[in-house]
């Protein structure tokens, strides 16, 4: 993945940094655990490039919980 603006990044996680930190660890973890990538051609070797690519691509949505209060 070439570098990336945070700027491109934050509508795919609703406009939170904090969101988009966790898909994009949340993802990177599931890769190490040996989940396969969902991209066609992998370009990098280093999982949180792949995860931040898949957001990028909108492989991964951000998950709104509603609050139970």
């Amino acid at each position: 993945m070439e570098a990336r603006s945070i700027e491109v990044l934050l509508p795919r996680s609703g406009g939170s940094v904090y969101r988009l930190v966790r898909m994009a660890a949340v993802r990177a973890t599931e890769l190490l655990d040996g989940k396969p990538s969902l991209l066609r051609k992998i370009l990098s070797d280093k999982v949180t490039t792949i995860a931040l690519e898949e957001i990028l691509q909108g492989k991964i949505e951000a998950k709104h919980v509603a609050d139970s209060a």
